[in-house]
Parts: C-alpha cells; sequence; structure tokens
C-alpha cells in the first residue's frame, strides 16, 4: 500500500483527468467496429480507473460513472 499527500486542487485535477478518460471509454462502447477483444482490455481499464476515481470523487458523481456490464 502506498500514501500520497496531494492538494485539493490536484485532486480536482486527478478527479478531470479519470472523469475524461472513463468517459472516452464509454463512448468507445458503443461503436460496433471495436473487436470484443479490445472491448474487455477497455472493461478492465475502466474498472482501474473507477477505483482510482473513488478514491477522489463524492459519492454523488461516483453514482454517474457506475458501469454495469451488458451480457450476450
Amino acid at each position: 500500500m502506498l500514501g500520497l499527500l496531494i492538494t485539493e486542487k490536484e485532486v480536482k485535477e486527478i478527479e478531470y483527468l479519470v472523469k475524461r478518460e472513463m468517459d472516452e471509454i464509454l463512448f468507445d462502447f458503443g461503436d460496433q467496429r471495436i473487436d470484443p477483444i479490445v472491448k474487455r482490455a477497455m472493461a478492465e481499464r475502466y474498472k482501474i480507473l473507477f477505483g482510482l476515481f473513488k478514491r477522489v470523487a463524492s459519492h454523488k458523481e461516483c453514482l454517474k460513472y457506475i458501469w454495469r456490464e451488458k451480457k450476450g
């Protein structure tokens, strides 16, 4: 486990960057041209980013980015 001491401004910047990356992944999931293997990798990346996002964002913000995979 690692610790990190950051300012409130840095927290907001991390939150902004992670949100933009998650938005892009969610947008790309709608593209039917993307191979399922690539989409699986994108899903893994989204899970990692969301885990980081939960550490810096409010509960209300996190609710907006909860993503459930569609099965089938």
